[in-house]
Formats: structure tokens, sequence, C-alpha cells
């Protein structure tokens, strides 16, 4: 049933993206999960038994995206509202979009390639210079091809709408808290490893999706490189990249 749901999902969001008008006016799904996540991180970030902490506010969150799945899923038309949400949850045309605008402003300057990929990576992009800026947002197209397009829909397909949004909730947690930093290294451990053993697999399908769509058969560059990153799963669809685009 989920693949019928799946596939018109994947061509809403191919066509519409995300319409600034629709979310100029209201709060996107992941803001507002990033909103709550925000609001537990200030409540229980805090004190002793941080990790004991950022296990209970993980499985929290985990437990609530499932049982709104079920919830949604259950209601009259609710097929409906599983596909609306999951294009709405999916990132490929503004994936898309976002790489492209860094291309489209490098042409132009580089200061405007530094600006417009300052936009959808972390690191201080005013010391890259051209081919640096091009290679940042080749490496963000590559990981959020997984994280973004193939992990959603993936988990859309196993688990349907509760499975999305266990995902999509699990995946804000880990780019919020699950960092390596004196505040969050605690806290946000448990959102980070169940990021890992979520992506687990989508990494790996995206990085085989990537190859053969590029018509590359030798699995060996990819299989060597990967296991260099120190994500155990970044590195497989950005090592994929790194091949078909030699």
């Amino acid at each position: 049933m989920t693949a019928i749901l799946l596939i018109p999902a994947m061509i809403l969001d191919a066509m519409l993206g995300e319409p600034r008008t629709v979310w100029n006016r209201w709060p996107h799904p992941a803001v507002l999960m990033g909103r709550l996540i925000a609001v537990l991180d200030a409540r229980f970030n805090r004190g002793e038994e941080r990790r004991a902490r950022g296990i209970a506010v993980m499985a929290g969150l985990a437990l609530g995206a499932i049982g709104l799945g079920l919830a949604v899923a259950a209601l009259p038309g609710g097929w409906l509202l599983e596909i609306v949400i999951a294009a709405i949850l999916l990132a490929q045309k503004s994936l898309v979009q976002h790489v492209q605008a860094v291309g489209d402003a490098l042409r132009l300057s580089l200061g405007d390639g530094q600006r417009a990929v300052a936009m959808i990576v972390g690191r201080d992009t005013a010391v890259l210079d051209r081919s640096g800026v091009a290679r940042s947002a080749i490496e963000s197209a590559a990981e959020n091809f997984s994280d973004g397009v193939i992990a959603p829909a993936f988990w859309f397909l196993i688990a349907g709408l509760p499975g999305l949004l266990l995902y999509k909730i699990t995946n804000t947690a880990d780019s919020m808290i699950g960092h390596r930093t004196p505040r969050h290294e605690e806290f946000g451990w448990a959102a980070a490893r169940f990021d890992d053993l979520l992506n687990l697999i989508p990494a790996r399908l995206s990085a085989l999706l990537l190859a053969l769509s590029h018509g590359w058969t030798d699995p060996r560059p990819i299989l060597r490189d990967a296991p260099l990153h120190r994500s155990p799963n970044a590195g497989w669809p950005e090592a994929a990249m790194a091949v078909v685009l030699d």
C-alpha cells in the first residue's frame, strides 16, 4: 500500500517542492519539529545524567512521531493526508533548487557563490575558493540526497507515515542536538546514534543508486573511500558522488 502512496507523493514533491506562498504563511512541519526539540533541549539538557535525559527525550519524540503517524493514517481519507505529508517531508525539488542556486551564484562571482553555499552548509564559507564552494555544494547534494530524499522515502515505504515521521523527527533532532560539543555530547548521544541506525541502509542504497544511475559498476572505490568518513553513513553517498564525477 505504501508503495502506491509513495509514487504520487514523490511526483507531487517534484512538481511543487516547497512553495513559498504556503510556508511564508504557515510554519513548515520540519520547523515545528525543530521548535519542539529546541524547547525540550532548553528544558531537559541540564544538571546530572544528561545522557539518560537525552535518551528519554529521544524515546518520547520517537513514540510521539509513531503515534501521530498512526492517528493520521487511521483517519477517514487518511491515505490522502499521507500522500500530502510525505510530499511535504521529501526534499527532491528543494535539494535541486538549493544546489542549483550555488552554481548560478558562483557563475556571477566567488562572493555570490560563498553566500549561496552558506545557506546549505555549516562550515565557514568565507575562506573557500571557487573549487571549495563547488565541492561543498556537491558534498551537500550527496549527503542530502540520502538524508532528504532516499531515507524518508525508504522509511515511508517500509513503515508508512509512522516510519516517515519517526525518521524526520530523529534526523531533525540529530541536526540540532547530535553534536560532539560540551553542551550536546551527552544529551544528544541518543539522537545521533538513532539517526546513524536509521540511515544505515538508506545511505548505502543512495550510493548504489548514484553509482548505477551513472553507469558505474565497480564498487571497489566506493567501498575503499566511504569508511574513511568520520560519519558511518555520510561517506557512502559522498564517495559514490566523487566516483561518478571522477
